[in-house]
């Protein structure tokens, strides 16, 4: 059977493996820095709906038997159900900002899939309103003037340490944005907006945990990873210095060793 997602096969081919979930509004090349410094570790990264090889949001949610609403259900679901197909039924998951949101619904609703969980650059809570407003007004302008809906991200994603010192990560962010599908970052921002608040699934996880955060991220605060992390009985908390909300773009390194080491806790 053919999974809903696209999902990319790095290192051994064994189980269980680290799943990584990508951020808004990229695709799966996003993790391609973090990858190369787990050649060890079997990992999969997975395209969101409507992102990278993935087809288009309604396309999923048919093939789930879902509303074509915008949900973060309809990805959890949807990396369930692509996870099943390719014969995984256990998995260390973690992402990072939209990836994050997606794997709290995966632990909401299929808790017996995860091993161990990274929630990197991303919240527990609900957005606010003027968060959920601002949402609505990307979707539309997704709809009207593409992926420049999403330019003045630039500064907002990446850590002023970056901006300053790291010209080609800057560089290679821009172009991802400009890349970005206008459906899929219409959909992304309607999904994300009408998230619930999650900590107490959250809470529930009986798994090893990993709390990540750039220090220099303006869009996920401390105070967002601290509420997480006292909600959680095993849990190990990073903050990656001179790094903002793309921590895994900006440095690589001190992600990967994170991810590796939740991945030794959880397997």
């Amino acid at each position: 059977m053919t999974a809903i997602l696209a999902l990319h096969r790095h290192g051994p081919d064994d189980v269980p493996p680290l799943v990584l979930l990508h951020g808004f509004p990229l695709d799966a090349t996003m993790w391609d820095d973090v990858v190369a410094l787990l050649p060890d570790l079997p990992v999969l990264t997975v395209d969101a709906p409507g992102f990278g090889a993935s087809p288009a949001p309604g396309a999923v949610a048919e093939a789930l038997g879902r509303s074509a609403d915008p949900a973060l259900e309809t990805y959890a679901d949807a990396v369930a159900a692509s996870l099943r197909d390719a014969g995984i039924d256990r998995a260390v998951v973690a992402g990072l900002s939209m990836g994050g949101y997606a794997l709290l619904a995966l632990a909401e609703r299929h808790r017996g899939l995860l091993m161990g969980a990274g929630l990197l650059d991303t919240k527990a809570e609900a957005d606010d309103d003027a968060a959920r407003a601002n949402r609505a007004q990307v979707a539309e302008a997704a709809a009207e003037r593409g992926s420049e809906a999403v330019a003045p991200m630039l500064t907002q994603v990446l850590g002023t340490t970056t901006q300053a010192e790291r010209p080609g990560v800057v560089d290679r962010m821009r172009d991802a944005l400009a890349a970005a599908p206008p459906e899929g970052i219409a959909w992304a921002q309607r999904a994300m907006a009408a998230r619930p608040d999650r900590l107490a699934a959250l809470a529930r996880l009986d798994v090893p945990v990993l709390v990540l955060r750039g220090a220099e991220d303006a869009m996920s605060p401390q105070a967002a990873a601290g509420t997480m992390a006292q909600a959680l009985t095993d849990v190990e908390v990073v903050v990656v210095p001179h790094a903002g909300h793309m921590s895994a773009v900006e440095e690589p390194r001190a992600v990967a060793d994170a991810l590796r080491r939740l991945y030794e806790r959880s397997v």
